[in-house]
């Protein structure tokens, strides 16, 4: 037998300092640490309407069928996702989350020492994927609290073979524009591929915020990402796609495992794209919440990033010392030191009286 101590030696040395990603705990244990019976959560970008009734249903009308094993291929959702998105089946490829794609697209497209460009204050898996092949991950700084694209394409060398970014942006939530996009993605290689995450687009309402699906084609190398997990209220179930050209989504299904998407993720999928009711009264919720907590956070006169996301960035001063004190009186946020903005937490929009809420407790927390 080995040794215990002699187990690390046995381990990729590019391994060595990974840190895991560290997610929000579950509303349910901490409510059972803090002994507190109504906590509110605004830390984790949730939907506050829950998943769609329809989804629902089909999730209990296919509890009986559990003993089999799903359809590897998510024939029928994707049938429907290309309907919906106007694109092929074959321009889709699903996930366990749109974490599983990013996963696959770093391992098919960076090799040993392959170089991956991204930006500051941005979300914590692209580095961690991209160390854990052994790529080297870049980070260009944000010009103020937005991408700077085009600081973006000077970083790419021609070791460059991905970029990744997401618009909105978390966790600051805003947002690039049509103009800059364009001109970003003409200047590009065609040896570099995009990756856009588009997790929160859902909850934008500026029209010149460009949407990858306005890009897509066979002949470049840009994949979109988006999740059922934000407006479709399905986080539970993890499930997200991704859309790209149909021959680099062959090759990540080559290295997709089967059976990655479940059953009862692909039905309630199906389910949820369908309810369009549903979709809306979220949109609407999350933009009008969204906007009710901007004005209030900016009346107090605390710095609030413009946001196009369903969760916005608020400078308060000691984040940590904020989100424990917050914690203490049942409301959960999300510090965002992990983030590299100490001063700073980020909240997500929720019901209306989660919101006020929220505003009460921030307010005496701070004594203003």
């Amino acid at each position: 037998m080995i040794p215990g101590s002699a187990i690390s030696s046995l381990i990729l040395p590019h391994l060595e300092d990974l840190s895991p990603y560290q997610a929000g705990k579950p509303l349910e244990e901490l409510a059972r640490e803090l002994g507190i019976a109504d906590a509110v959560k605004l830390a984790s970008n949730e939907n506050p309407l829950g998943p769609s009734p329809r989804a629902l249903e089909a999730i209990r009308q296919n509890l009986d069928t559990l003993h089999r094993y799903p359809d590897s291929h998510a024939y029928y959702l994707k049938q429907d996702l290309s309907r919906h998105l106007g694109i092929r089946p074959e321009q889709l490829i699903l996930g366990n989350g749109s974490d599983e794609i990013l996963e696959l697209l770093v391992r098919a497209l960076v090799p040993f020492g392959g170089a991956v460009v991204s930006t500051d204050h941005s979300f914590l898996m692209y580095g961690l994927l991209t160390q854990a092949v052994g790529g080297v991950f870049h980070r260009v700084p944000l010009a103020g609290l937005h991408l700077d694209l085009e600081a973006v394409a000077q970083a790419v060398t021609p070791d460059t073979r991905l970029v990744l970014l997401n618009n909105p942006h978390n966790p600051t939530g805003t947002a690039f524009r049509r103009r800059e996009w364009e001109k970003f993605l003409a200047s590009l290689p065609t040896t570099v591929t995009v990756v856009l995450d588009e997790a929160y687009i859902d909850f934008a309402d500026d029209p010149d915020v460009p949407h990858g699906l306005e890009y897509l084609s066979e002949d470049r190398p840009l994949v979109g990402l988006r999740t059922f997990s934000k407006a479709y209220g399905l986080a539970g179930l993890r499930i997200g796609y991704g859309y790209g050209p149909s021959q680099l989504l062959a090759y990540l299904n080559r290295l997709r495992l089967p059976f990655n998407v479940n059953r009862l993720a692909q039905v309630a999928a199906q389910a949820a794209l369908s309810d369009t009711d549903f979709l809306a009264r979220t949109k609407k919720l999350v933009r009008q919440g969204r906007a009710v907590l901007a004005r209030e956070l900016s009346r107090l006169g605390l710095e609030v990033a413009p946001s196009q996301a369903n969760f916005l960035l608020v400078k308060v001063g000691q984040g940590q010392q904020v989100y424990k004190a917050m914690l203490r009186h049942g409301v959960i946020i999300r510090a965002m030191d992990e983030y590299g903005f100490p001063e700073h937490i980020r909240v997500n929009v929720g019901l209306p009286e989660e919101n006020q809420k929220f505003l009460r407790v921030l307010k005496n927390v701070l004594g203003l």
